[in-house]
């Protein structure tokens, strides 16, 4: 796999990176992400009750997705790294509401800022490189 080429394709490859490492994590160990994220991790499970199933497909998609990521940096998909700013900015809402109305635990935020902070900067490093170079601007 290639490295990344422009500062937008680095903050996408350490995005995707970082998913799937917590993907692999949630799938290995789902009692250490519901912890990390701030929710009970309960000994024993309610008939009916299918939190570590979800934990498996979240995980999985969290996996995928960083799969995507990294490719897409290691090929410079600028089109991508665009479409992911508005996305996550939406992610960074409904994350961030769930924990203001106490729909989800205050430790839940740091999901929300992750996906932020990441799209503030990756909006930055496209912004700037569009202002940078003449390659940059026709992609």
């Amino acid at each position: 796999m290639r490295l990344p080429r422009t500062p937008s394709g680095w903050t996408i490859a350490v995005f995707g990176l970082l998913a799937f490492l917590l993907g692999l994590l949630g799938l290995v160990s789902p009692g250490t992400t519901l912890e990390m994220l701030g929710f009970e991790v309960l000994q024993t499970r309610a008939p009916g009750d299918y939190t570590l199933v979800y934990m498996a497909a979240s995980s999985m998609a969290a996996v995928n997705m960083g799969v995507y990521y990294m490719l897409a940096s290691a090929v410079d998909f600028r089109p991508f790294f665009l479409w992911t700013v508005p996305f996550r900015l939406v992610t960074f809402t409904v994350f961030t509401t769930l924990v203001v109305t106490g729909e989800a635990p205050a430790k839940f935020l740091g999901v929300g800022l992750w996906e932020g902070a990441g799209a503030l900067i990756t909006g930055a490093a496209l912004w700037w490189e569009s202002r940078r170079t003449p390659a940059a601007r026709a992609a």
